[in-house]
């Protein structure tokens, strides 16, 4: 980190009891699992995330930004700098014909697509079984159930280095998990968004969570995890070809690639990033050696890492 005191005191001055020093990721990621940081920041507003990434990229200090903590494995080292935790939470609908949510990114979106049902409006079904934020969402094209971002989205409100500047659907580039953001094309952060929802009833939208929420307890596993490990190959799916590899319940330590379903990895207590990491390379290997298939990773490393 770029004087780590200095910096830290920056940030104490700026947002006071917010900034926590050597703190232990882990219970902040849905896998549990991850180091200390230099130092945490939380902040609870769109406004307070912009003017704390501000002041970061100003003083060039190494950050990572956390959600809900899905999709990510942080390294055993931790992370050398500052990481955001968004708990930017404020929500607000646009009802009518054409109804709407404006919503911050660190909301969760497998909650906001529950309070859509509750008012009677339907099109988010797809992410009640959805780990972490809507910047999440936003930020990686998040789908599930033959849905996903593209298919809502209508503008994320996004800091650049030019400012605070507002990306369409066609500006953020979205394809399979991925969009500009993701594909580094474009250095900007999530820190708001408009989706677009349809008229419905209370009754129908929350029949359709909860067969979307059935089918994902029979075919995910429990625990914590990372959600889906790799995005899966064009015309064939992750899971198929790892367990088609025989590698469905190895262990490495207290991680496991899940009996369930193979393209989740599992933490069965006090598990090292490190044999995370080994299993997932094992995957990689195995799928590339038998079936000439590179398996891509969904989930991004964050830290210090020996390979």
């Amino acid at each position: 980190m770029v004087n780590t005191d200095s910096s830290v005191e920056m940030l104490r001055q700026k947002f006071g009891d917010a900034v926590q020093e050597h703190v232990t990721l882990a219970p902040y990621t849905s896998a549990r699992i991850g180091g200390p940081a230099d130092a945490l920041l939380t902040v609870k507003s769109a406004d307070e995330f912009a003017g704390a990434m501000q002041l970061i990229w100003g003083r060039e200090i190494p950050y990572c930004i956390l959600g809900g903590g899905s999709n990510v494995l942080v390294s055993d080292k931790g992370f050398r700098g500052v990481v955001v935790l968004n708990r930017a939470k404020e929500v607000r609908f646009e009802m009518g014909n054409q109804p709407a949510v404006w919503c911050e990114a660190g909301v969760v979106i497998a909650n906001l697509a529950r309070r859509c049902a509750s008012k009677g409006l339907g099109g988010l079904e797809w992410s009640a079984t959805v780990p972490g934020t809507v910047g999440g969402a936003v930020y990686g094209n998040a789908g599930a159930f033959d849905g996903d971002m593209t298919r809502n989205l209508v503008w994320a409100d996004l800091l650049t280095k030019n400012g605070r500047e507002k990306f369409t659907l066609d500006q953020m580039g979205y394809g399979y998990r991925t969009s500009v953001l993701k594909r580094h094309e474009v250095n900007g952060i999530v820190l708001s968004a408009l989706l677009k929802l349809k008229n419905s009833t209370s009754g129908e939208v929350s029949v359709k969570i909860d067969q979307f929420s059935e089918r994902r307890k029979a075919t995910q596993p429990p625990g914590a995890s990372m959600g889906s490990m790799f995005k899966n190959p064009e015309g064939d799916h992750a899971g198929r070809l790892i367990e088609a590899a025989g590698l469905k319940g190895t262990r490495i330590g207290s991680a496991e690639i899940s009996t369930a379903h193979g393209n989740f990895f599992i933490n069965h207590g006090k598990t090292k990033a490190e044999d995370v990491l080994a299993l997932i390379r094992l995957a990689q290997r195995s799928v590339s050696e038998k079936f000439n298939v590179n398996l891509e990773l969904e989930v991004e490393l964050i830290g210090e890492w020996d390979v």
